[in-house]
């Protein structure tokens, strides 16, 4: 099987998983063991810095990957009344799902490729729908009430972040569910602020939607929220 092949079972794989009705009664049990598994080799494994014209720094030295993660959520924007202005964005919320499962069904040569695919397909996928399967959600990404992005990773640890550095996403990126939107939102870096415990430093990178309207004009709605997916690498 070439790899190309081999990448489209696995994501074929990984949909199958989210969609079918038997993973819809696995039930939380089935999470609570997950969670005690030893934790998956991730030393091969490195964060994806360029878009292809531009770089984000590299980790901080010294510090060590905890894990690598799917976000799915939205990005959250909000407009004065009558205004015609841009969108402001006022945070995220997502989960967090755990990859580390799908690493040993991965060739060696091909696992970060198939890693790197898979937010363009999550973003197109029903939020409740992917939250009640018995893929492991790792943790939250939410904004706390001071508007700090906030990563709780449970066991793991908590991340208060900051950003650090950003660069666009590719061109080729995924502009949203099904393809359409307004585009893929910046890649990151986010070094940690006060109330951390256990992470320093994370990187949203190979995102998917989650760009606000150009304009306010014509919103439904003062509060906008538009899907994205991503991958979210941690290191502490």
């Amino acid at each position: 099987m070439t790899p190309i092949h081999f990448a489209g079972s696995v994501i074929v794989l990984f949909l199958s998983l989210v969609c079918s009705t038997e993973a819809l009664r696995i039930n939380r049990r089935n999470l609570q063991l997950s969670e005690r598994n030893a934790p998956m080799d991730l030393s091969k494994f490195h964060v994806p810095l360029s878009n292809g014209s531009a770089s984000l720094p590299a980790p901080t030295a010294g510090l060590t990957l905890k894990a690598i993660t799917l976000g799915r959520g939205t990005q959250n924007y909000t407009c004065a009344a009558g205004s015609t202005a841009a969108p402001v964005a006022v945070g995220a919320k997502a989960d967090l799902f755990d990859v580390s499962p799908f690493i040993p069904f991965l060739p060696a040569s091909e696992a970060q490729n198939i890693l790197n695919i898979l937010p363009s397909y999550l973003v197109s996928f029903d939020l409740t729908l992917i939250a009640n399967t018995h893929i492991p959600i790792l943790g939250k990404h939410i904004f706390d009430a001071s508007g700090v992005p906030t990563f709780d990773l449970r066991r793991k640890g908590l991340l208060k972040a900051k950003k650090t550095g950003n660069i666009a996403a590719p061109k080729t990126a995924s502009k949203g569910s099904n393809g359409q939107g307004q585009g893929a939102v910046d890649w990151l870096v986010l070094g940690e602020a006060p109330g951390s415990v256990g992470l320093k430093q994370v990187y949203r990178v190979y995102t998917a939607g989650g760009k606000a309207p150009a304009s306010c004009d014509g919103a439904a709605a003062r509060t906008i929220e538009v899907q994205y997916a991503a991958q979210y690498w941690f290191f502490g």
